[in-house]
């Protein structure tokens, strides 16, 4: 295996998990939130940014980078890690996600894979188990996501049958046609909706692959809350405990915590950069919203118990003035805060795992966020 997880710990109330990976870049511990970098940066940071707020994993989306610049061109500049100039782990996507949204219609869907218009220039565009390895083969992430099947919410149980079935047929294929095993790892994905049945068809199947580690798909696309958790509840004790399990697509405090409880180590999610880009910052108290006039002449930081550059350096009414100016640094300094709120919340996460105390942890997250289980920001 070139992704090695050791299980520190467990909590002994619930399935939460103090965990540690090794990838070819770097060693993490987790549960662990990923900075998404969709076109090969995390929105309006730059390297130095990210280190500074402990990130040590981001990711790179296959989709994008294969339409620009190339994945040819990122494997001619050394991989990912040399054209970004980033040292540590990336993680990429397969791609699937973004393909199923741009497939119009179902009848896209073929078994030698998905044929969808490309999103700027309109023209026809074909993604498979093999081209999406070969994508990413030539991006050189540490961490590759098979190329699965990403059903629409709410589907049927015949559909959702079907397209299981395809998911591990192709799964088959990604480790068949993956060239890199000795340099890269690769994460099976585990769908079946909300049928617990199917979930545990797939977990069986793709379990007795040799893959680096699990995704639970199919979440986070518009299903109820309790929906996610209940689904979380009764597919990841089918994961074995000598392998990562990653939850896509998630970023909301509440969520991760839910998820977490229930034995879930990896996320990501593009909200923190993409709520600083509309002025909203997460604190320990709850959402903010920078341009809102009371913030005007408000000469505090945006959170008191932050460490983040931004906290340290400036006041809400001088936030608040860059983002009545449209002015780009309010973009920078909030995404540098929003992402180190969501490091910090899974740095006291594995403290509180390592000290017996998550169910507690968890209470005061809520608590001080002044939210509960129903509210759909959290």
């Amino acid at each position: 295996m070139v992704i090695k997880y050791e299980l520190i710990k467990e909590d002994p109330r619930t399935k939460a998990r103090l965990g540690k990976i090794t990838t070819p870049h770097g060693t993490f511990e987790t549960p662990v939130f990923m900075a998404v970098g969709t076109q090969a940066t995390v929105k309006t940071l730059v390297k130095e940014d990210l280190e500074a707020i402990g990130s040590n994993i981001i990711l790179g989306n296959t989709y994008h980078l294969w339409c620009q610049p190339g994945n040819d061109i990122v494997r001619e500049a050394g991989g990912l890690h040399k054209f970004t100039n980033w040292d540590k782990s990336i993680l990429t996507d397969s791609g699937g996600f973004q393909v199923f949204s741009l497939a119009k219609l179902r009848g896209d869907i073929k078994e030698e894979g998905v044929t969808f218009k490309n999103h700027k220039n309109g023209k026809s565009m074909f993604l498979s188990p093999e081209i999406s390895m070969k994508i990413q083969n030539d991006l050189g992430s540490d961490i590759m996501m098979c190329f699965d099947e990403c059903p629409p919410y709410p589907a049927s149980y015949e559909y959702m049958k079907n397209s299981t079935e395809r998911t591990i047929r192709w799964a088959k294929r990604c480790l068949e046609s993956h060239a890199r095993k000795d340099e890269q790892g690769l994460f099976g994905i585990i769908q079946g909706g909300v049928y617990p049945d199917l979930r545990k068809h797939c977990c069986e199947e793709l379990t007795k692959l040799p893959f680096d580690g699990f995704s639970i798909g199919g979440l986070s696309v518009g299903e109820p809350k309790e929906m996610q958790n209940e689904v979380l509840d009764y597919t990841t004790p089918l994961l074995p405990k000598d392998k990562p399990r990653y939850l896509m697509g998630v970023g909301s405090p509440g969520a991760i915590l839910d998820a977490v409880e229930r034995g879930v180590d990896m996320f990501d999610c593009v909200l923190p950069t993409r709520i600083a880009r509309h002025g909203t910052a997460m604190t320990h108290s709850g959402r903010l919203i920078i341009k809102n006039k009371k913030y005007e002449r408000d000469f505090t930081p945006l959170d008191s118990k932050c460490d983040c550059y931004c906290c340290k350096n400036f006041t809400k009414a001088y936030l608040h003035h860059l983002f009545k100016a449209d002015e780009m640094l309010v973009y920078r300094l909030l995404s540098i805060h929003n992402i180190n709120y969501l490091l910090r919340l899974t740095e006291g996460i594995r403290n509180a795992i390592r000290e017996d105390r998550f169910l507690e942890f968890k209470e005061e997250v809520y608590k001080e966020y002044g939210l509960n289980d129903n509210d759909k920001d959290f």
